[in-house]
């Protein structure tokens, strides 16, 4: 199992696999490192998207203020902005062109308020590694996970692909792992 840093100041951890595959992505809650994961804006096309779509923003200025976190074939999608006071997003809705096709619902957790520490396992059951998220982290959980609450008060929102089956047992494949 490994662990990559990625973008310039590695502030993004990559949890993969022994065969490469991702299993979680952290992102903390101090992320500043836009200009190492721009959006796409090389073709003249986009950036005269850019113009129509978003109001007080350049193409230089989408760069600094726009990271696309993940591989464009994930199922979930992180993209973090941090865009200049009234800088405005016209209304707009995502058309779902394509199925995502993956073996497991994707999820990502954020981390409210307190700590909680995140195991990341391959559905295999092998243990890649173990993550504490605080304020303001989320990890995209793309395999296994297990999730222990570490300080009073500690609030978690998880977000994961729908639709949601009918029961909890249905909804997910217990591993057998002896507790850590």
């Amino acid at each position: 199992m490994t662990t990559v840093p990625v973008g310039a100041a590695r502030q993004i951890r990559h949890y993969l696999a022994k065969d490469g595959r991702l299993i979680g992505l952290l992102v903390p809650g101090s992320f500043s490192d836009f200009t190492s994961f721009p959006p796409l804006l090389e073709s003249e096309e986009e950036r005269r998207h850019l113009a129509q779509a978003y109001r007080k923003v350049s193409a230089e200025r989408e760069a600094a203020t726009k990271a696309h976190l993940t591989a464009d074939e994930l199922p979930m999608q992180i993209v973090v902005l941090a865009r200049d006071p009234g800088s405005k997003v016209n209304p707009h809705y995502h058309v779902n062109d394509v199925q995502p096709q993956s073996a497991t619902r994707h999820q990502i957790m954020i981390c409210q308020s307190g700590r909680a520490r995140i195991g990341l396992y391959t559905t295999e059951g092998e243990h890649v590694d173990t993550v504490t998220i605080g304020q303001n982290d989320l990890i995209l959980m793309a395999e296994g996970h297990s999730i222990e609450f570490l300080d009073p008060g500690t609030r978690l929102v998880e977000i994961k692909m729908g639709p949601f089956p009918a029961t909890d047992e249905a909804d997910k494949v217990d591993l057998d792992i002896s507790p850590e």
